[in-house]
């Protein structure tokens, strides 16, 4: 048999299984198609303790059983069984938070019912597709546990069919291979450009990496023969692959890929761009251990001594003597002759090489591109544009059915966050997850035929208070650790397959939900579940005036009117760590800068980036704001969580009574709605106490006695604050919503707080 013949067998089982679970006379119909399972098939199942009685049940939160320091034991929580990626109204899917008590039998009946139906419709056709299989067990089996509680039915699946693929000739191997791939000099790609539409042409650079990853994976599987179930992940630049053991074979498919690409790369991005692609054997008894794990950081490492020798064998290439140009006003680079304007529409635009002019006109039309296809066909009509990735075409369609129409049999069909199974009746069609949430705008230019995404100048009109732009970076803390070490002895290939498919739909899928529908996946969703317990929020509404540039794998780069993306680095957060069930060790930082429309945009990624770097600095789990660097529970204002406060810093302040409000959040929160305006002197003079407590430590600084910064740090404050507070109108200090405030801004475990206390307020009420 075939690779994908065999992966199709053991997706046609799980089928069996997922219908078998729902209703046993319709599991005995789908049995009975079966054919006689393949030696490659069995073993694969028996490296995988998949056996003829392995139930499918209720799924336990994987993130529970991740650990990297010693903490007390944690709580079991579970899903409910839904259908995790599904749109009931052409919108996102909600976000599956998990439960503290397995699922009651009145929810499992009811979503056998729902599962019993789907499968009813699959026709004779069907049940040779693998892909429209693949899709409705991971529709219907992400939230179900198959054999051990906290694998979920998609992922054995999947890691069995892969291992069988890479088993496929020869079933009694003692090893299959592992490959990894890293597409190194993104930030540089993305970030290090300066231009009219920036922003467009950001969000289309990201999303063309996206392609380009793809296209890195479709050639690797079409040189090794492989099925699409044998990616464990792809994405942001990064990809890890399941191969045979045939050393040899698959050595030679990696340096044709290698060189292929990185020849083009060199040639097309003047080497800004590199391909590191490595592979190592594993044991095929280490698929269910820790050994898989520790396989998976070794590759990784490997790649890590690829990019310190770039280019090695193309030096001469790089330091010979080229022709100079005028450079491109976009990226800079000049050694091309053919500059253009940028927006051909306008005559004054900016030149801009082919590239940049290519991302430019891209960036708009991905609003509404719904379908994409791959082809070596040069003249397909789509009605949008196409571009070329490495002897493949890719065709942008804002229809997926006319996508469908045109496709031929040996071309790919990518749908973009579509998970309507009635489009995936051709076996050539695949899911594109894509964090991609933007709001269009109120603007339409002369040749665009609909306005596309919001502007930063629109974003500045649409803020609260100060006319300004935020930008939001922010990524996942120690994943490669979760990776390497998270689950300890239990480090197996399904469990690793799982943790990285969790992590892709929360970046690529739901926070598109939580951007287009806060009030569901947040406001609403914190009424009936418990990890979303104690959410702070400052305003009630959706927030809608946003445009994610990128969003995936572990990380994202969002931008938007400033007080929304203040609020929204809240609610990833929230619903990130409810997510994940609150395990102390997922945890995510991040970064805010705030800035004009016209200020360049490298700079804002730059600025941003640095507040990320700053919070990672602050012992992670931070968010860097407003010149400050603070604990997520600092700025929430978490009162249960002030241990985030060092443990000296605690005892110091120990004959302190606690203040009724903690943080920077509530005193925001509380004193934006008072009734009545305070006096923008109270906000100045939070600013002046702010600084007057940083110059002193500054002068300072080289004092042994840490006695005296503290002192400076926590009660400089009060007499500068007793003297504020009463100079306020009377109609403010006895205000009931101002009380709490006035006591808790004169109580030193606020005292840090001041200066991020005051910004905020200042930008709010500009």
């Amino acid at each position: 048999m075939t690779s994908q013949a065999v992966a199709l067998q053991v997706i046609q089982q799980a089928i069996c299984a997922l219908a078998g679970w729902a209703d046993p006379s319709l599991g005995d119909r789908f049995q009975s198609q079966l054919s006689t399972e393949d030696q490659a098939v069995a073993k694969a199942k028996e490296l995988l303790s998949w056996h003829d009685d392995t139930q499918i049940s209720y799924l336990e939160l994987l993130f529970d059983a991740v650990k990297l320091s010693n903490g007390n034991e944690r709580n079991e929580q579970h899903y409910c069984p839904v259908v995790a990626i599904e749109a009931s109204d052409n919108s996102y899917p909600p976000i599956p938070y998990p439960l503290t008590a397995p699922p009651d039998l009145e929810a499992l009946e009811a979503y056998k019912t729902i599962v019993k139906q789907e499968l009813k419709k699959i026709g004779e056709q069907d049940w040779h597709n693998l892909s429209l299989l693949t899709l409705i067990v991971e529709k219907y089996g992400s939230c179900l546990s198959f054999g051990e509680r906290n694998i979920a039915l998609i992922d054995m699946v999947r890691s069995t069919a892969a291992v069988a693929s890479a088993l496929v000739d020869n079933p009694d191997a003692n090893e299959i291979g592992l490959i990894a791939g890293d597409l190194s000099g993104i930030q540089k790609f993305i970030y290090t450009i300066a231009s009219d539409g920036a922003l467009k042409s950001l969000r289309a650079r990201s999303f063309y990496l996206e392609l380009v990853t793809e296209e890195i994976v479709q050639q690797l599987l079409e040189e090794l023969n492989l099925p699409r179930t044998n990616i464990i992940y792809a994405g942001g630049g990064n990809l890890y692959v399941l191969a045979s053991n045939d050393t040899s074979k698959v050595k030679a498919a990696l340096d044709t890929i290698r060189e292929r690409f990185n020849k083009w790369l060199k040639n097309t991005f003047q080497g800004k761009l590199f391909l590191a692609i490595d592979y190592l054997p594993v044991p095929t008894t280490a698929l269910k251990t820790k050994g898989f794990a520790d396989i998976w950081t070794h590759v990784t490492k490997n790649l890590a001594k690829q990019k310190l020798r770039k280019f090695e064998g193309d030096i001469h290439d790089f330091i010979q003597l080229k022709p100079s140009h005028e450079p491109c006003r976009v990226c800079h680079r000049d050694d091309l002759q053919s500059l253009k304007n940028l927006n051909r529409f306008e005559p004054d635009s900016s030149r801009a090489c082919w590239m940049c002019r290519t991302m430019f006109e891209l960036g708009d039309e991905l609003f509404d591109i719904k379908a994409i296809v791959r082809s070596k066909r040069s003249n397909i009509k789509c009605g949008v544009q196409r571009i070329y990735l490495q002897k493949r075409y890719y065709y942008f369609f804002q229809e997926s059915e006319r996508a469908l129409q045109v496709a031929k049999d040996d071309e790919t069909v990518l749908l973009v966050n579509n998970w309507n199974l009635k489009n995936y009746h051709k076996n050539n069609t695949v899911p594109l997850l894509l964090g991609n949430y933007a709001q269009r705008s109120e603007e339409k230019e002369k040749y665009q035929k609909k306005a596309g995404f919001i502007r930063a100048n629109e974003m500045t009109e649409k803020a609260e208070g100060i006319a300004r732009v935020g930008y939001l970076r922010m990524d996942v803390d120690r994943l490669g650790r979760i990776f390497a070490e998270g689950l300890g002895e239990n480090q197996t290939l399904p469990r690793l397959a799982g943790l990285s498919r969790q992590m892709s739909y929360f970046f690529k899928v739901y926070l598109n939900s939580l951007a287009k529908n806060r009030k569901q996946n947040l406001l609403e969703a914190r009424n009936s579940v418990k990890t979303l317990e104690n959410t702070q929020c400052l305003t009630k509404d959706d927030r809608p005036n946003l445009l994610f540039i990128y969003a995936g794998g572990d990380d994202l780069f969002v931008s938007g009117a400033w007080n929304e993306i203040v609020e929204f680095s809240f609610d990833v957060y929230q619903c990130f760590r409810a997510y994940t069930g609150k395990n102390p060790d997922i945890t995510l930082s991040g970064g805010i800068s705030i800035d004009g429309a016209k200020f360049p945009l490298y700079q804002a990624a730059k600025t941003s980036g640095e507040a990320e770097e700053a919070a990672k600095g602050n012992g992670r789990d931070s968010l860097g704001l407003f010149g400050g660097k603070f604990k997520w529970d600092e700025w929430l204002g978490i009162s249960e969580n002030m241990n985030v406060i060092d443990a000296e810093i605690r005892t110091y302040l120990s004959p302190e009574v606690k203040p009724e409000l903690w943080g920077i959040f509530p005193i925001v929160d509380r004193l934006n709605n008072v009734d009545t305006n305070y006096s923008r002197s109270f906000i100045r003079n939070l600013l002046l106490t702010a600084e007057a407590q940083e110059n002193m430590l500054a002068k300072i600084q080289e004092e042994k006695s840490e006695d005296i910064q503290r002192e400076i740090r926590y009660y400089l404050h009060l007499p500068k604050i007793v003297y504020t507070l009463a100079r306020l109108p009377s109609q403010v200090r006895d205000n009931e919503n101002f009380a709490p405030v006035r006591t808790s801004l004169k109580n030193p475990y606020n005292a840090p707080y001041f200066r991020a206390i005051a910004t905020w307020l200042e930008l709010l009420n500009r």
